[in-house]
C-alpha cells in the first residue's frame, strides 16, 4: 500500500507492505491524501525484523516528563537512527533509519500494538527534518482560528495551551480549533506567515486540512491574573524557537530554522499571556491580539 499526502504544500509518500497494513489505522491522514506526485521525502515500513545497529553514536537523547514521548537520535555511517518510546521506562516501539539528507526513511515497528505511535512520530520527525531548510516550522502549539486568522498558543506540555484554546471556543464566538498540538507554519518570500493544519494533533483528534494567516503567536504562562503583554524581538525569537521541532545542531537545518523564525516574528506579532484557566483569559487575549 503506497499513499501520498500533502501537508502545508509539502508532499510525502508512505509505503506499507500489504502484510502489515492492518496494523495502521491512519484516519488522521485521510484529509491530506492526494494523488502521487514528486515527493519531498518518503517513508517505507519494513516487513522484516530490524537489523542490529551496533556502530552508532548518540547525538541527542531527549528526556521526557512522565507520559511524554522519548526520542533519541543516533549517527550511523551515511545516515541516522531514531529510537522512540511512548514514555520514560517503556520499551522502544520503533526504530527509524534515515539517509543523511532525511529524504528516505525506513521504519521498523518493534511493538505492533504501538504501530500508529511509531508511524506518526516517524513522519513528524522526518517532516520536520526534511522541511527545515524550506521556510517551514513544525510547531508544538494549540491553534485556533477566528476572523480568518490563526492564533498559535505556545507552552510547555501541561502548562495549559489546550485549555486556553478551549476557553476561546467557549467564550469567543466564531472560533474553531485547527490543530491541538502540531500545526505547521510556512514563511513565504512576500512576507506571508501562514499556519496549516496537520495529521498530528496530540491527544485531540483534530485533523483539518486548512490554512490561515497567522494573527499572532501567544506563549501561555500560568498566573493569578489575566494580562497580555507584547514581546520584544529577542523575547519573541526565544518563544517561537523553543516551540519548533528540528535537529538544530545540524548546520543547514539550524540555519533554515533561524531564517524561518526570524521571518515569522517579523511577519506576525508575538505575545505572552499571563493567565488563569478561565473564559475571561480568552476574552483578554482575544481583545489584545485583535487590537493591532
Amino acid at each position: 500500500m503506497t499513499r501520498s499526502f500533502l501537508v502545508a504544500e509539502h508532499l510525502f509518500k508512505v509505503n506499507i507492505p500489504d502484510s502489515l497494513k492492518a496494523e495502521f489505522r491512519m484516519e488522521n491522514y485521510a484529509p491530506f491524501a492526494v494523488e502521487a506526485g514528486e515527493e519531498l521525502f518518503s517513508l517505507e515500513v519494513a516487513a522484516g525484523a530490524a537489523p542490529e545497529f551496533t556502530d552508532c553514536e548518540l547525538v541527542i537523547d531527549q528526556g521526557a516528563e512522565p507520559g511524554e514521548t522519548v526520542i533519541s537520535l543516533w549517527r550511523l555511517a551515511g545516515g541516522w537512527l531514531v529510537k522512540m518510546a511512548p514514555s520514560p521506562g517503556r520499551p522502544i516501539s520503533g526504530l527509524l533509519t534515515l539517509d543523511k539528507d532525511f529524504k528516505h526513511g525506513t521504519l521498523y515497528v518493534l511493538r505492533p500494538a504501538e504501530a500508529d505511535f511509531a508511524l506518526n512520530n516517524s513522519l513528524m520527525l522526518q517532516y520536520a527534518f526534511a522541511t527545515a531548510t524550506l521556510g517551514t516550522l513544525e510547531m508544538h502549539a494549540s491553534t485556533v482560528v477566528n476572523g480568518g486568522k490563526a492564533y498559535l498558543f505556545l507552552a510547555k506540555s501541561g502548562t495549559g495551551k489546550s485549555t486556553h484554546s478551549k476557553m476561546w471556543l467557549k467564550a469567543i464566538p466564531g472560533t474553531h480549533l485547527m490543530n491541538d498540538d502540531n500545526p505547521v507554519v510556512r514563511l513565504f518570500a512576500d512576507g506571508r506567515v501562514i499556519a496549516y493544519g496537520s495529521p498530528w494533533s496530540g491527544k485531540t483528534p483534530c485533523y483539518r486540512n486548512e490554512s490561515f494567516p497567522v494573527g499572532g503567536f501567544v506563549r501561555i504562562e500560568r498566573a493569578p491574573f489575566n494580562r497580555l503583554d507584547k514581546l520584544s524581538i529577542v523575547e519573541a525569537y526565544a518563544s517561537v524557537y523553543s516551540s519548533c521541532s528540528g535537529f538544530k545542531a545540524d548546520r543547514a537545518m539550524g540555519d533554515g530554522l533561524h531564517s524561518a523564525i526570524s521571518a515569522a516574528i517579523q511577519g506576525a506579532p508575538c505575545f505572552v499571556m499571563h493567565c488563569l484557566p478561565d473564559e475571561d483569559a480568552a476574552r483578554v487575549c482575544f481583545n489584545g491580539v485583535t487590537a493591532l
